[in-house]
Formats: structure tokens, sequence, C-alpha cells
């Protein structure tokens, strides 16, 4: 019986086989493998929900089956939202598959080896997903392939040369991966293309030559490589049925061949970017078919062949960067069918050509960035119905802005700025009623801001920046409710930011600093809606800062400085976590700032100077870890320094004067390692300053004068070789000056020690400071001479000049000027200078009898000062060599000798204080050279003889400044010089002070 069976069966199943099978009747063994490969992936939008057993395979979304046999024929998933690999997939399993389409999805992984299995696969599309790794050299086995689609994914190595053996492949495109170009040495001939794209690979080397044996392609982009060397002048010969031809954005050199005008089919040739030479062929202008041609970037130079104007079929042309020296040729306006123009960036010069007109398709015009003058032609805007942009930018025009814009009624984007237009804006313009993006600025322009300009609807940017513009902003601005960007910084504009600003909800910019602005800000600007940039700087704006500036948690930056706004900070500061740049210094901001400020991640710039604020700074501080830039000097903040602040690692310049902080500074301090500036003066701190674990600093800038600090001379300043200033006066410090300064501080410019309690004899090293311009160490308890070495300090040897640049840093956080911003600058990243040159440092020094702050003229300030100790000895001659001095103290010491003969070397000394000293002799008669003395004082020594007279001495009538002297006569003095009694008197003396020094 059983051997009856099992033939029995063999028949049935052979029967069964030989039934054909119904539609849609794919087998179980396809069912299971996309079953079991929809299980390994992740489907996000449900798009394969319908795959399950109770229907059938060939009602599935994306498969579809032959008509014939039922089988699964095609896989078509294309943007269907999908995640995985392909990995699961049995391919075997689906041996009558002919395409495979996964276009637009996140695949990811290796493309398997496996696919080479479905040997009947005509198309196989897997662009614009993620997969990687190489592609498998099997893909070649598919003989029957004919579109092959692998572009845009993250696929590298060498592209196998076994794909060129596909002996059907028409479609090859495998742009926009990181492959390169090992294997093109073996690569064959591939007749049967007509599509190749190899755009944005890494392919490196000369023009791929088994290219140039495949006669049928059509469309050829190897765009976006680092191909080089000289195209080919035989690709015509080869490639004689091209129509799109794509090179740009490689390196390619030379002039652009000759024979390419032999390709009387081609239509689209685009060789920007790359490294060609010698002008724009005038062959060029022989090619009828063209309709796109883009050779910018290169370094062609020459002119623009006006034979281009004979390309009747041309709608692009694109020649941006190029080096190109000539005018704009009129015959361009013959081209009736070009819609896109742009010349930007290159040294055009002349007018814009009203024959421009006759470009009737005119859509989108840019010409930037060159030297072109005259006005824009009117005509331009009544022949171009179709103008969507029109960009002259960075130019030369001058003229008015035409009225008869108006008429472009299509307008989208209009950029005039950086030119020399003058007169008022045209009213008309509020006729563009499409207009999007408006940028005027950096003009010529007068007159007031068009009310008309409330119609623009459709307008998110306007930019009128740097004109001249008066008047107020008009009110109908409220109407403009698409607008993101108000620019009106640098005007004269006057009266009130108008209320209805506040009806703008998708504003997300303002900017209106520097103008003659005043009254309150609208109290509802930012209620609702999320500002980002605002700018009220330099104008005469009071009142209360809006309350609701933060409600959309998106302010990055915040500029007020410099008005006259008054009450506490908004309260929604502390909770805008985003801010990066604020300056509200130079107002009349009161209350504690204690908790006005939270926790500021992104935080890089804060100017809180010169108001009333009180209060304390909370820990919170500690938490700006990208905080750059702080000052708060002048108002009354008081308390200890928390050691968070420490924790600021970013901190450049650090500006804590003239507030009421007290205690010391916290150990940690010196873990700023980054701090460039510093100036913690006019406080109550006290002890000593920290000691430092780093072997050096960049610590370019210190102020601590007027306060407690105590010790002898700080050892941690030996560290900050960097160092130019070094600012200590009105102290507690104590001991002898360290010789080191003079080795170890090599670029010090400023050394202000007066009013603590050094001792000890001058440092003689101090004169190796070879930059050393202001020397300051009055009041404190030194002893013995000055060093005659002073006279090699070769910083005072000249008068100082402020330079055009420098490298100095010093303090310049007073005179940050407003970093300008407008829609087509980039939002983020400043590069602050903080410190720029010596010019910007701020010090007090005592200037003429009084206590003067210098700030932006530092770099012309040399002086010394070395009053008030207990000096003695004589005057060093070798003090006379400095004739970049402007003031020189060195009263209330024990000086004695003569004053140095040479003293009229110091032709620009403006003060000189030799007051209370011991000084004998007859005062030099070269002081009458000193043409720019302001201020001489002379009193209280053992001078003798006739006061010198000269011009600029004549102007001192004061007597006081020779009084107590031994015999000085002349004017001021009542005294009148007469030889014979001078001459005794002068004996006399003589006599006495040689008795005197005998004794």
């Amino acid at each position: 019986m059983a051997r009856l069976v099992l033939p029995l069966l063999i028949i049935l199943v052979a029967a069964a086989a030989a039934i054909p099978a119904p539609a849609n009747a794919a087998t179980p063994t396809e069912a299971e493998a996309l079953l079991a490969w929809k299980a390994s992936l992740q489907d996000d939008a449900t798009a394969l929900s319908g795959w399950n057993r109770a229907a059938l395979v060939c009602t599935w979304r994306g498969v579809a089956c032959d008509a014939a046999g039922g089988r699964v024929a095609k896989l078509r998933l294309r943007d269907a939202g999908l995640s995985g690999g392909l990995d699961k997939l049995d391919f075997a399993a689906l041996p009558t598959l002919i395409e495979i389409d996964l276009n637009g999805n996140n695949f990811t992984g290796a493309i398997p080896a496996s696919i080479s299995r479905v040997r009947s696969l005509a198309s196989l599309d897997l662009g614009n997903n993620g997969f990687s790794d190489s592609i498998p050299p099997q893909l070649g086995d598919l003989s029957g392939l004919v579109d092959l689609g692998l572009y845009n994914n993250n696929l590298v190595g060498a592209i196998p040369h076994q794909l060129s053996s596909l002996p059907n492949i028409v479609h090859f495109d495998l742009g926009a991966n990181y492959l390169t170009d090992q294997d093109f040495g073996k690569f064959s001939p591939m007749p049967t293309v007509t599509f190749m794209s190899l755009y944005l690979n890494s392919i490196n080397g000369s023009f791929p030559e088994f290219i140039l044996k495949s006669p049928n392609v059509t469309y050829l982009d190897l765009s976006q490589n680092t191909l080089f060397g000289q195209i080919p002048d035989t690709l015509p010969e080869k490639l004689p049925n091209l129509r799109y031809l794509n090179l740009s954005i490689n390196s390619f050199s030379g002039p652009i061949p000759a024979s390419l005008g032999k390709l009387m089919k081609l239509q689209d040739l685009r060789m920007a970017a790359n490294n060609h030479t010698g002008g724009v062929p005038e062959f060029l202008g022989s090619m009828p078919q063209l309709r796109t041609l883009e050779l910018g970037d290169n370094q062609l130079g020459g002119a623009i062949p006006p034979i281009l104007g004979q390309l009747q079929m041309l709608e692009r042309l694109e020649i941006t960067n190029a080096g190109l020296v000539s005018t704009l040729p009129p015959e361009l306006g013959n081209l009736k069918n070009l819609t896109f123009l742009e010349l930007s960036l290159n040294q055009l010069t002349g007018g814009l050509p009203p024959a421009f007109a006759g470009m009737q398709a005119m859509r989108d015009l840019g010409i930037s960035t060159n030297n072109l003058t005259g006005e824009i032609p009117p005509v331009f805007f009544t022949s171009w119905p179709d103008l969507i942009s029109f960009q002259v930018q960075n130019n030369s025009l001058t003229g008015n802005i035409p009225p008869e814009l108006s008429k472009a009624k299509k307008l989208q984007f209009l950029y005039l700025f950086s030119n020399s237009l003058s007169g008022s804006i045209p009213a008309e313009l509020g006729e563009l009623e499409n207009l999007e993006e408006l940028d005027l600025s950096d003009n010529l322009l007068t007159g007031p801001i068009p009310s008309s300009i409330g119609n623009l609807k459709q307008l998110t940017k306007l930019a009128l920046f740097f004109n001249n513009l008066t008047g107020a902003i008009p009110p109908e601005i409220g109407n403009m409710t698409a607008l993101q960007s108000l620019d009106v910084n640098t005007n004269h504009l006057q009266g009130e930011l108008p209320a209805t600003i506040s009806s703008l909800r998708n504003l997300q910019y303002l900017s209106v600093f520097d103008n003659n602005m005043s009254g309150t800000i609208p109290p509802d600007l930012g209620k609702g809606i999320a500002l980002q940039h605002v700018s009220f700087t330099n104008n005469s704006f009071s009142g209360e800062l809006p309350r609701h500036l933060c409600d959309g948690f998106a302010l990055d930056h915040l500029t007020a400085n410099h008005n006259n706004f008054s009450g506490t900070l908004p309260p929604c500061l502390k909770n805008c976590t985003s801010l990066y740049r604020v300056r509200l210094d130079g107002n009349h901001f009161t209350g504690d700032i204690s908790e006005a400020f939270g926790i500021h991640p992104s935080l890089e710039y804060l100017d809180i100077s010169g108001s009333k604020l009180t209060g304390r700074l909370s820990s919170d501080w500690g938490n700006c870890i990208n905080l750059t830039y702080l000052s708060i000097n002048g108002n009354s903040i008081s308390g200890n320094l928390d050691s968070s602040f420490c924790r600021l690692s970013s901190l450049q310049s650090l500006d804590l004067s003239n507030n009421r902080f007290s205690g010391e500074l916290p150990r940690c301090w010196w873990e700023l390692q980054a701090l460039l500036f510093m100036d913690v003066s006019g406080n109550g701190f006290s002890g000593e300053l920290p000691a430092s674990r780093s072997p050096e600093l960049p610590l370019q800038s210190l102020h601590l004068a007027n306060n407690s600090f105590s010790g002898v001379f700080p050892a941690t300043i030996r560290n900050c070789r960097a160092l130019v200033t070094l600012d200590m006066w009105s102290n507690k410090f104590f001991g002898k000056i360290p010789s080191w300064i003079g080795t170890s501080l090599p670029v010090l410019r400023i050394l202000l020690l007066r009013s603590n309690n050094f001792s000890g004899e001058i440092p003689t090293e101090l004169s190796q400071l070879s930059q050393l311009q202001l020397l300051d160490l009055a009041s404190n308890g030194l002893t013995g001479f000055i060093p005659t070495t002073f006279g090699n300090l070769s910083s005072m040897k000249q008068a100082k000049t402020l330079p055009t640049s420098g490298t100095f840093n010093g303090k310049s956080a007073p005179s940050q000027p407003e970093v300008h911003q407008t829609s087509r600058y980039p939002t983020r990243g400043y590069n602050y200078p903080f410190l720029l040159d010596q010019s910007g440092d701020r010090f007090s020094i005592l200037w003429k009898g009084h206590e003067e702050t210098f700030q932006g003229t530092a770099m012309l300030m040399t002086g010394i000062d070395l009053s008030s100790n207990s000096l003695y000895g004589e005057i060093p001659k070798e003090l006379t060599y400095l004739q970049g001095l402007r003031y020189l103290n060195l009263s209330r010491n024990d000086l004695s000798g003569s004053i140095p003969e040479r003293i009229g070397n110091l032709n620009i000394l403006e003060s000189l204080d030799l007051s209370w000293n011991e000084l004998s002799g007859v005062i030099p008669t070269t002081i009458a050279n000193l043409s720019c003395l302001s201020v001489l004082n002379l009193s209280n020594n053992r001078l003798w003889g006739s006061i010198p007279t000269g011009r600029q001495l004549q102007t001192f009538v004061d007597p006081s400044i020779y009084s107590n002297n031994l015999g000085l006569c002349g004017f001021p003095l009542r005294i009148a010089c007469r030889a014979s009694r001078w001459m005794r008197e002068m004996k006399i003396m003589k006599n006495l002070i040689y008795a005197y020094f005998t004794l």
C-alpha cells in the first residue's frame, strides 16, 4: 500500500504544478520573504500595515505582480518613511523582480550583494537613503539592468569596474556619495548609457577616459568632484550627442576648449567654479541650442562677448566672480528668452544699458558687487512684467530710485543697498504687493519713510539702515503683518516707536540704533511673539524696557545701551535662556540685580555698566559657561564674589570696577584661564591677590586700583608674560618692587603703582621694559637714586601716534561698537574685539595736577611720575633722552644738583613738576624750547638766577610756580634782574652751598 501512495502523491503534486496560478497568487515563499523583511523594519508611517497573511501579496502596497504568472515583479515603496536595511530581505525568494524602487526612505547599512541573484532586475533605485559601505561589485552581474540609481547615500570606496560591463545600462546615477576613482583604469566603454551622473563624490584625477568611450551619453554630470587638468579637446568628437554637460566645482584648468563649439546639440553647459582662464570664448555665441550657460567662479577675465546676444534660446546666463572687466554689452538685450542673468562679483564698469529692456522674459537679475555707475533705467520695470528679483547692490549707482519699479507687480526681492542712490524713497513702492524683501540700506536716501510702505503685506524683511532718513517711523508699519525683520539703524529718525509695531506678530528682528528717537517703547512690544534680536542703542528713549521682550523665549540679542531708560530690568530676562548678547550700559536702571538674571548657557556678552543697580551677584552666574565679556562697572553692586564665578572658563573680559564689592577674591580666581582683561578697581576688595597654579596666564590688562589689596607684590603677575597694563595704585601693597618685572613682563606698556607702601630702591631692571610708556611709582616709600638706565626706555624716546591697526590688548569694553546685523548677515558667532589696541585701554593718572581718566588716547600718553617718595641724588641727564615724554613729575623728593641742561630736548613735554626738592643752580635756558608746556612747577627748591624767557614760558603768569627758591628773578616774579646784583648774589649762593656741603 505504501508503495502505491508515494507515486500517487508525486503525480498529484505534478498535476497541481501544471495548473495555472490565478492572478495575484504569489508563492508562499515570496510572501514569507517580504513579511520577514517587514519585521526587521521601522514603519513609523504604517506604510506596510496592509502587509499580512490575510491579504494576497499582489494587493499589498508597493507590490506589483506580473499578469501571466502572478509572481512579484515590482517593489515600489518610494517615500514610504521606512527605516532599516536590506540585509533581511531574501532576494533569492524574489526571482521574478524586474523593478526595485526604495527611493526617499531612511534605509541604512550596506547594499547586499545578494541583489545580484535577481537576474531579471531591470531597474534598481535606492537613491535618497542612508546606505553606506561600498557598492557590491556583484551588481555587475545584473545583465538586464537598464536603470541604476544609487545617488544621495553615504556610499564609499571605489566605483566597481564591473558596473561598466552592464550590457543594457542606460541610466547610470551614482551622484552625491563619497565614491572614489581607484578602479577607473579597469572600466570598459559603456555604449548603451545615455544618462551618467557621478556628481558630488570624491573622484580625483583627470577627465575619466572610459566616459569618452561611451558615445551615446546625452546627459553628463561630473560636478563637485576634484577632477583636474584640461578638458579634452576630443570630447565633442567622442560625445557628439551631449545635450547636458556639467563639470562645475572641480579643478579643471586652462582655457575653455574651442572644440566645445562643435556640440551643436548642447543645451546646458555648466563649467562654474573651476580654474579656467582665457576669457569668455566667442564661439559660445555660435551654439544656437544653448539654454543654460554657467561659467562663474573661474579666472576668466576679459570682456563679456557681445556675440552672446545671438543665443536666442538662452534662458540662464551666469558668469559670477570671473574677473570680468568690461562694460555690459547692450547686445545682451536681444536675449528675449533670458529669465536669469547673474554677473555679480566682477569688475564691470559703466552703466546699466537701457537696451536690457529687450530681455522681456527676465525674472531674476543680479549684477551686484561691481563698479557700475549711472542711474537705474526706469524702462526695465515697464518691460519686465515677470520680474521677481532685482539685485544691483554693492555698486556705485546714483540718482533716484525709479518710481516705475511699481510696474513690476510680481517683484519679490529688491536689493539696492550699498550704492549712492539719493532722493526720497518713492511712495510707489507701496504698490509692490508681492514684495517679500526690500533692502535700500547704505545709500544717501533722505526724507521720511513713506506711509505707503504699510501696504506691503507680504514683506518679511525691510532694511533701510545707513541712510539719512528723517521723520518718524510711520504707524502704518503695523499693517505689514508678514514682517519678520525691521532694520532702520543709523539714520536721523525722530519721534517715538509707533505703538502699532506691537501688532507685528511675526517680528523677530528689530534694530533702530543710532537715531534721534525718543519717548517710551510701546509696553506691549514682544507680547505673544518670539522676538530674537532687538536693538535700541544710541537714541534718547526713556521709561522702562517692555516687560514682554522675552515672551517667546527666543530673544538672543538685546542692546539698549546709551539711552535714558530707567526703572528695573525686565523680569523676563531671568527666563530668557537663549540670550547671547546683552548691552544695557549707559542708562539709569535701578533695582536689585540679585535675581534679575538666571541661567543663560548661551550668553557670551553682557554689559550693564553705568546705571544705579544694587544687590549682589548670585551663584547662577557660574552657569553662564560661554560668557566671554562681562561689564557691570559704575553701579552699586555689593557683597563678595562667589566661588562659582570661577566656573566662567570662557571669560575673556571682566569689568567690575566702581561698585561696592568687598572681601577677598576667591582662591580659585585664576581658574579663569581665558581672562585677558580684568578690572576690579574702585571697590572694597581686600587681602592678597590669589596665587595661580598655572605657569602662564594670558592676562593682558589688570586693574586693581582703589581697593584695599595688601601683601607683597603679587607673585602671580610674574606668570602674565602678555601683560600690557598693570594698574595697582591706591592699595596697601608693601615691600620691594621686584626686579623680575623688567624681565618677566616683556610687553608691559603701563605700570601704575602709585599710593601704596612700596619701599626700597627702584629696580634698574625696569629700564629693560622696551615698550614701557607710562611709569607711575608716586606716593610710596621708595629711596635711592633715579636709575640712569631709564634713558634706555626706548618707547619713551619718540612721540606716539595712534596706529591704524594693532594687536595690543587694552581695555575696550566701554567703547564696544554696536554689531550691525540684518537679514543678509549671519546672526551668531560674533568675534568680539574686546581688546583691540592700547588706545582702547582706560586708566587714571595725576595729569597736570588733577586725577584724570584716559580712554581712547592711551597710545598717545607717555610719562614718568616718581613724586612723593624719598629719592635723592641728581636728576639723571639720561632722562632728557626720552623725547616722547608728555609729563615728568619728580616733585616731593630729596633730589639735588642742577636741572639737566638738555631739559629742552623734551620738546613735546606738556607737564613738568620738579617742586619740593633740593635742586640748585640756574634754570637752563633750554627750558624755553618746551613749546608744548602747559604746566610747570619749580617751586620750593634752591634755584637762582634769571628765569628764562620764551614764547611758551611767557604764558606762565603765576609767580608761585617759582616761589621759595634762593634767588630767582624775572617774569613772572616782581623781582627784576640786574647783572651786578645777580653776579653778587650768585657768588654768595655758591659760598653758602660750599659751606653747607663742607659742614
